[in-house]
């Protein structure tokens, strides 16, 4: 074992380069381990290693008792890498939870390790307990091991940065009632000009000069009114030489400087400085220098809370790639335009469609260029918007007074092709309106109609632009009703699966049947597929439906081959089960868990399902259909890109849609049908025709090739009791 685990841990040990030796610091990490030899191989792969100038000190326990204690005593640990089976299985784990409960102690980064992953599965222990890393003993080569504690310690240090900062915030909130609880930068000025003035005994005339942002130019932050137009500005752009004069000699010889009529205050703080200009008439006497620089101090830490707390903000309320108000900030000001009665503004959402491709065609970088291209175009052609913002990745938010709101004219500047980079792309956009009068007082309810709107937007392949109405609403409840509705009962078993034979055309001998699902109403009515399927995929329930259906469909297949009935029997399949990671080895798992033969169940799989993802989708069919499971297109000829990819595809069987089936005889689906099944015969697959209701229809399915049938003139769907009985009278 001892072998083994310095292996793995030295296997890559050539792919780094150790970091300088030397340090003046230390970084304290724990190893937890009943296994000495973990502790001396653990130290042996980390010598060496530096971070940020920091060393590693190393501490040891040899269970979870002794780990805690470690931990009580000492709190300068930053990395504790811990053993999950110790003393006892879990033991681990249970330090995990008193560390974090117990000690209260939420800074300290876990790295678990264990060479017995059985014992605590790596899904359920991130979930369940606060660690920052799971590995395997095995997996962590010493590459591995250095990047895991890296990640680990500049997480810790993030940690303990934020937490030091938390806390001095308040203490500096608390300290001052005079000026440090001030926010706004020019409420702020004008308070420390007022408090420096009463202490030098002059009057509150003077500004503030330094820099919020990293930029270190410095602007007029604020003063006196005859100083408000210059805010903001560099402080060049004053028109006093004089005080140009002052601010530049402070700062520059970094002391500061008195006049018989004016003073200028040096404002230090770790990376920035700042200047205060005063009208004096007089030079300052020492006990005024000498409360005043008192006071000045407060004042350092008092500037540095304003510029942390704009940068907080613009963290909170500013998206940092477009320098727009966000969510959070668009929710807020939002709020101010809820005023019952006015229908005098429109809110819209602005959808990027398909932006994913874009990322992933062009890469992120190009897919930042057009958001901001877009945002630039925007501001260009709308400058009188109330509020502009980042909603969301690729959604942004339009406030505009409604006689400013063109549909048309909107649509015609964002059809206009953007600038990215060496790229010049034309980009479709879907959006959602909604006007003053349905305003919400919350910010996050009228955000909310906003996405209602542009949600049906999105399901409208002609239409752009739909606009709020309260029935969208009603009808979104409905929805969101239905699917509470359909997971509980889907839960309490309610949900059943019918069977429609399918039949040989030539020989109406029955060569399978199709499971389909059916949803009691609880009145002796079935709500329609129709409308539940596709909110059952919206939701992902699907998912969870699918596989039931599929393994309804298999022990029905048993139960029928155990009555001397050896049929096949189709189970549909849809787009978010296909996307499940592993789909095609889950069916593979459930055919052998039942003991059905592959040849005995066939998946139907939509045009939509084919389209997306086609390389993906055309894997896992090949590893279903290698597995011996037949495959069906359903509704073949309803889609637009079938016959591109047909050939593609590992295909036994295409499924005629009943919408071309309904009408023949008739020329135009005459001539349909007869394309799918020729195609079908040339491609060497089988075709069946649903929805078979008439004799004349099967003649001329007959005539033209047709393999196999499925309709009500055969049999309608029913469950498994009237299936049983249907099929021992046709044998």
């Amino acid at each position: 074992m001892a072998s083994e685990s310095n292996d793995f841990l030295f296997s890559d040990q050539d792919d780094e380069p150790l970091l300088s030796e030397t340090a003046s610091e230390f970084w304290d990490v724990l190893i937890v381990d009943d296994d000495p030899e973990i502790h001396s191989v653990t130290k042996l792969a980390l010598s060496g290693v530096e971070f940020w100038d920091k060393g590693l000190r190393f501490h040891h326990a040899y269970s979870g008792a002794e780990a805690l204690s470690v931990l009580k005593d000492n709190h300068s640990i930053s990395v504790v890498l811990l053993d999950v089976v110790m003393e006892s299985d879990d033991a681990g784990l249970q330090v995990v939870k008193q560390v974090r409960e117990s000690l209260n102690n939420h800074n300290v980064r876990i790295i678990l390790r264990t060479g017995q992953p059985g014992y605590a599965p790596e899904e359920k222990v991130i979930r369940e307990y606060d660690i920052n890393d799971y590995k395997t003993k095995t997996e962590l080569t010493r590459s591995k091991l250095i990047t895991a504690l890296v990640t680990a310690i500049r997480s810790y240090e993030q940690v303990c940065q934020l937490e030091f900062q938390s806390r001095a915030l308040n203490n500096i909130l608390y300290a001052s009632k005079a000026i440090l609880g001030f926010t706004d930068i020019k409420a702020f000025t004008m308070a420390v000009i007022k408090q420096l003035s009463f202490i030098l005994e002059c009057e509150p005339q003077g500004l503030l000069c330094g820099s919020l942002d990293d930029d270190n130019q410095v602007c007029v932050l604020g003063g006196c009114v005859e100083y408000n137009e210059f805010i903001g500005q560099g402080v060049e752009q004053l028109d006093n030489g004089r005080i140009i004069l002052q601010v530049k000699n402070c700062l520059e010889q970094g002391t500061h400087q008195h006049t018989e009529i004016d003073s200028t205050y040096l404002l230090k703080s770790k990376n920035r400085q700042a200047a205060i200009y005063l009208e004096t008439a007089h030079i300052p006497s020492e006990s005024q220098l000498q409360f005043a620089e008192i006071f000045l101090t407060n004042v350092s830490v008092g500037l540095d809370n304003v510029r942390l707390f704009n940068r907080l903000r613009d963290a909170a309320y500013k998206d940092t790639l477009t320098g727009l108000s966000n969510r959070n900030d668009f929710m807020n000001k939002v709020e101010r335009f809820y005023h019952p009665g006015k229908n005098d503004n429109v809110f819209l959402l602005i959808d990027v469609a398909q932006f994913s491709d874009i990322n992933n065609g062009l890469g992120q970088e190009i897919g930042n260029l057009i958001l901001v291209a877009i945002v630039d175009r925007l501001r260009q052609e709308y400058p009188q918007a109330e509020l502009i913002s980042r909603i969301g990745a690729d959604v942004f938010g339009l406030l505009l007074p409604k006689e400013q709101c063109d549909i048309e004219m909107l649509c015609e500047h964002l059809s206009l092709p953007f600038n990215a980079g060496e790229h010049i792309l034309p980009i479709n956009f879907k959006i959602g309106m909604c006007c003053q009068g349905d305003f919400k007082p919350s910010g996050i309810e009228t955000l909310k109609l906003g996405y209602i709107a542009l949600n049906q937007a999105k399901k409208q392949s002609m239409e752009a632009v739909i606009t709020y109405t309260p029935d969208m609403e009603e009808q979104m409840a409905w929805r969101l009703g239905i699917i509470r509705q359909l997971r509980q009962d889907f839960e309490q078993r309610k949900l059943e699966v019918w069977f429609q034979p399918q039949l040989d055309l030539k020989t109406l001998d029955i060569i399978g049947c199709e499971a389909l699902l059916r949803w009691p109403s609880g009145n002796g009515q079935y709500i329609s597929p129709a409308i539940f399927v596709p909110m059952a995929e919206d939701s992902g329930l699907i998912v969870e439906i699918g596989q039931w259906v599929l393994e309804q469909a298999c022990m029905q297949q048993k139960r029928l081959e155990q009555l001397g009935f050896a049929i096949s029997i189709a189970v549909n399949v849809s787009v978010p089960q296909f996307k499940v990671k592993g789909y095609a080895q889950r069916v593979k798992d459930t055919l052998i868990n039942y003991q059905v033969e592959p040849k005995f169940i066939e998946l139907e799989v939509t045009e939509s399902v084919v389209m997306d993802e086609l390389s993906n989708v055309i894997t896992t069919l090949q590893e279903l259909k290698d597995f011996g499971i037949e495959i069906a297109i359903d509704d073949f000829g309803t889609g637009f890109s079938s016959l591109s990819y047909l050939q593609r595809l590992p295909l036994d069987r295409l499924k005629i849609d009943r919408a071309f089936i309904k009408d023949l005889p008739g020329e135009d689906c005459e001539a349909i049908a007869a394309l799918i099944i020729s195609l079908g015969a040339r491609l060497g697959l089988k075709t069946i025709a649903e929805g078979v209701e008439t004799q004349a229809q099967a003649d001329y399915l007959s005539e033209l090739g047709c393999d196999e049938v499925q309709g009500f003139m055969y049999a309608k769907p029913m469950p498994e009791k009237e299936l049983i009985t249907y099929l021992q009278a046709k044998h």
